[in-house]
């Protein structure tokens, strides 16, 4: 069974770092495209974050120059480096998988796993 999990979330005060884990299980995720996304209350599931197999990674505009997502394919962990955290960042955190790594995917319905989520709170 393909487990997806996430960990590392938690509340911080803005200006506050975090970094983000998600641990895949039950398949190596070799080849495989990554993605962090987020949900706030009220709000649409909103892309973060993606990584290809190989090539660029890609943010929402928002994040650009605060976050990094990166991948350890030896560990099949993907991770979201959060740094200058602010209180619009606040939401509940998903990692997602999907088998075509050619590239980068901003669709949430374009990918083939997702975690449960972890929550990230930024105060102010």
């Amino acid at each position: 069974q393909v487990q997806l999990v996430e960990s590392g979330g938690g509340s911080v005060q803005a200006g506050g770092s975090l970094r983000l884990s998600c641990a895949a299980s039950g398949r190596t995720f070799t080849g495989y495209a990554m993605g962090w996304f987020r949900q706030a209350p009220g709000k649409e599931r909103e892309f973060v974050a993606g990584i290809p197999w190989i090539g660029r990674t890609a943010y929402v505009d928002s994040v650009k120059g605060r976050f990094t997502i990166s991948r350890d394919s030896a560990r099949n962990t993907l991770y979201l480096e959060m740094n200058s955290l602010k209180p619009e960042d606040t939401a509940v955190y998903y990692c997602a998988a999907r088998s075509d790594g050619r590239g980068v995917y901003q669709n949430w319905t374009q990918y083939d796993f997702w975690g449960r989520g972890t929550q990230v709170t930024v105060s102010s």
